[in-house]
C-alpha cells in the first residue's frame, strides 16, 4: 500500500512557492535540470489551464533552505528547456 502511495505522488508533485510579495501559488514539478553547474526546476502552474513552463534557478541557501530565482538570461531559458524537451521528446508533447 505504501508503495501505491509513492507511486501517486510521483506522477504529480506539486510545490507551493511564495513570491517577494508574500503571494502563494502552486507549481507543478517537472523535473530538475542541471546546466552549467547550476541546477534549474521546470515547473508548471498547477491550473490546469496554464500551458506556460516556468524555468528557476535553484540557489542554496543553507542544508535545508533553497531560493528559487527567475532566469532573465533567454541563453540559459532556451538551453535548459531544449535539454528539457530532448529529456521529454518521447513522453511529451511540446508546441513550437
Amino acid at each position: 500500500m505504501d508503495n501505491e502511495i509513492l507511486e501517486n505522488e510521483e506522477e504529480t508533485s506539486i510545490l507551493t512557492l511564495t513570491d517577494e510579495n508574500g503571494v502563494d501559488t502552486d507549481f507543478e514539478y517537472l523535473d530538475c535540470i542541471d546546466y552549467e553547474g547550476k541546477e534549474y526546476l521546470v515547473l508548471m502552474p498547477a491550473d490546469e489551464a496554464a500551458t506556460d513552463i516556468i524555468i528557476l534557478e535553484v540557489e542554496p541557501v543553507d542544508e535545508e533552505t533553497e531560493n528559487y530565482l527567475s532566469v532573465q538570461d533567454e541563453t540559459i531559458l532556451n538551453a535548459v528547456y531544449d535539454i528539457f524537451k530532448e529529456k521529454y521528446k518521447d513522453v511529451l508533447t511540446f508546441e513550437e
